[in-house]
């Protein structure tokens, strides 16, 4: 008897550490919100051949990754040449760079095929020619600020068919900037804090066929969802901390990023991150499929290891092309049905 009330004793102390263990081990710390439980999977196997980089073309970190209506991959790299073009099985094809290139983020494509580049230590958004020919920049080159004519850090854009741009001012600045097809400053939105329109590093931007607006708000753990003209439609949170998108032609919205995780004192959430997720979203923020890549350590990833993923693309196969900071490189992913 005298045991059977110690053991209950013991059990009742150490009843609410357990509880206090469980809650915490399912809570996101910033927000006190439960992590969504995903029940789609998807599985990814890295092909370890591609690319096959010329030994005279160098890598470093890899923010920016885009595949173009030919499957060709574009990796926007922090070396030179900072723009390198190879094919789908990996061979490489070309590569150019520009004097106002000074520290890569991202990269997309308008519907005409012309390049577009997010650069942080220019502080612009440049529009350039497949061949590298400088058609149009966004901001004022080397100048930070926070009006119609200067952007701070801006991190990535989305173009409309009919040619207007919608950029995420980022790093310096926390709100979206709308221009027209002219390159002319139409509206801005969003300012720092964690309510539905405001932002903490907006870090990444999408657009789906119907003109609906996809914000990476990276340090408040969401994605944000705005129509053209800044109105707040909806947010999908503790799902990841994303980092990068990728829009398909079937208005699916990849995002790459790192799961849910305790916001620091100081810094930005997620860095280092605790893991590698990718998440596959329909329209609505249902979650379609979801992804893990290992992480890999600084300076000794293996091939399929991914290190502070920063940008993902998707070919018309379904395969995953991933750009990674620490690991200094690009990688593809051939999805395994």
């Amino acid at each position: 008897m005298r045991a059977r009330i110690r053991i209950r004793s013991a059990f009742l102390v150490l009843l609410p550490a357990v509880l206090a263990l469980v809650l915490w081990a399912g809570m996101d710390g910033r927000c006190g919100a439960a992590e969504k439980k995903v029940e789609a999977s998807a599985s990814y196997k890295v092909d370890p051949s591609w690319p096959k980089r010329p030994d005279n073309i160098a890598w470093g970190q890899t923010p920016g990754v885009a595949v173009d209506d030919k499957d060709q991959v574009w990796v926007f790299t922090r070396a030179k040449p900072p723009i390198q073009i190879y094919d789908a099985g990996g061979k490489f094809i070309r590569a150019w760079g520009h004097r106002n290139i000074r520290s890569a983020h991202q990269i997309k494509f308008d519907s005409k095929g012309n390049v577009w580049l997010a650069d942080m230590g220019s502080h612009v958004v440049m529009q350039f020619t497949p061949e590298g020919k400088l058609l149009k920049t966004l901001g004022t080159v080397g100048k930070a600020g926070c009006d119609e004519t200067h952007m701070n850090k801006p991190t990535d854009m989305a173009v409309t068919p009919k040619g207007e741009v919608f950029v995420s001012d980022g790093y310096g600045n926390s709100r979206v900037v709308h221009f027209d097809a002219a390159g002319k400053f139409v509206k801005a939105w969003g300012k720092r804090g964690e309510g539905p329109g405001q932002f903490d590093l907006p870090h990444a931007v999408a657009l789906d066929s119907k003109g609906t607006l996809y914000v990476a708000d990276r340090n408040n753990g969401r994605v944000q969802v705005f129509n053209q003209s800044g109105k707040f439609l909806a947010q999908w949170k503790d799902v990841l901390i994303p980092w990068g998108f990728c829009m398909t032609t079937k208005d699916e919205l990849w995002a790459c990023g790192s799961s849910p995780m305790a916001r620091p004192a100081k810094g930005y959430l997620g860095v280092p991150p605790k893991d590698q997720v990718f998440v596959k979203f329909d329209r609505s923020g249902k979650v379609l499929a979801r992804w893990t890549a290992p992480k890999g350590k600084d300076g000794e990833e293996k091939p399929g290891e991914v290190n502070w993923v920063h940008a993902i693309a998707v070919d018309s196969k379904g395969n995953i092309y991933a750009g990674d900071i620490q690991g200094k490189r690009a990688q593809k992913f051939i999805r395994q049905d």
